[in-house]
């Protein structure tokens, strides 16, 4: 099939994904665009939202609706790596067998990601970039395609472990989950509180979507749109001559290289899966939110003055 036919079945075949998951997930279809666009490049993602808002429902239908594995870890501060990467026990003939733990998987969400200690996290975060783990000196390759969508509770603060910046980097999308609309609740409560339940069909394999994400590579992107990418990055850095006054003035620290890669690689999923063979500039900008929200640390100032990552990405943009 050639890359144009490939292009024209992934939209077909991506509506009628979004169709299956609209069974279950009602509204909230930004945060299933931005989503599916990064499993479509390979990338993991972070949602943010208030407990309630069907996080964990929502991971669960996606992986129902690819026909993938799907592993929920939930994240407390006596979690251990080894409950997370599996462990050695010994068998009856006396020799050592290794058990594999739940990161074995094609989907892992990782609940409440915050909630457990830094070697926890490390833990992860190892299989998160290299898609395999060392235990007690074997390697071990992880199941592709291979995604980590861990959550994070925005209010409570108490008692959790905030992901430092270079692990944050390691997720291409930071995904903000908001209320829904009153209508949108309504039909919430309305399919929640009744006893149908809708069956979602498996509408990928895992050889598709590993297809759908070497076909995303392919596609040819314009100078003028690489250039545009890492420009809008490189306008994030205080640091660097030529930063404008408003972003010395409240950023402390902007985004790396790897903000690029993913603004380009999610340009081009994004004019993808809308029917483009190459993605422009406005492709860059309408995933440049999710890619760069959590790569921005802002000042004290920004703090003071109640100055939000939306506001400093608009403003770049």
């Amino acid at each position: 099939m050639s890359d144009v036919a490939a292009i024209k079945e992934l939209v077909e075949k991506n509506n009628a994904l979004k169709k299956e998951i609209a069974k279950v997930i009602i509204g909230q279809e930004q945060v299933v665009d931005q989503l599916l666009i990064s499993i479509f490049t390979g990338g993991h993602s972070l949602l943010i939202g208030v407990p309630g808002l069907a996080k964990t429902l929502m991971v669960n239908t996606i992986a129902s609706a690819l026909g993938l594995g799907f592993k929920r870890i939930q994240f407390t501060p006596d979690l251990m790596p080894s409950d997370i990467l599996g462990s050695e026990i010994l068998d009856q003939n006396r020799e050592f067998k290794f058990i594999k733990g739940p990161i074995f998987s094609n989907i892992i969400l990782a609940d409440e990601i915050n909630r457990t200690p830094p070697k926890t996290q490390a833990a992860l975060l190892e299989a998160m970039q290299e898609r395999a783990v060392t235990i007690a000196g074997q390697h071990y390759k992880l199941d592709m395609p291979y995604f980590v969508l861990a959550t994070q509770n925005p209010i409570e603060q108490e008692g959790t472990y905030p992901l430092p910046e270079a692990q944050l980097d390691r997720f291409m999308f930071a995904i903000e989950l908001k209320y829904p609309s009153v209508e949108e609740e309504i039909m919430v409560v309305k399919a929640t509180t009744s006893d149908k339940k809708p069956q979602i069909n498996p509408l990928f394999s895992a050889a598709e979507i590993l297809g759908i994400q070497q076909l995303v590579r392919r596609i040819p992107v314009p100078d003028k749109v690489v250039e545009y990418a890492v420009k809008l990055v490189h306008s994030t850095r205080p640091n660097v001559n030529g930063a404008s006054n408003y972003v010395k003035q409240y950023i402390d620290w902007g985004a790396g290289p790897r903000a690029s890669q993913s603004l380009v690689l999610g340009a081009k999923a994004f004019a993808a899966v809308n029917g483009k063979f190459s993605p422009d500039i406005e492709d860059v900008k309408a995933v440049a939110h999710g890619i760069l929200r959590h790569r921005i640390i802002k000042n004290y100032k920004a703090e003071a003055e109640g100055i939000s990552e939306e506001d400093i990405i608009n403003k770049l943009l």
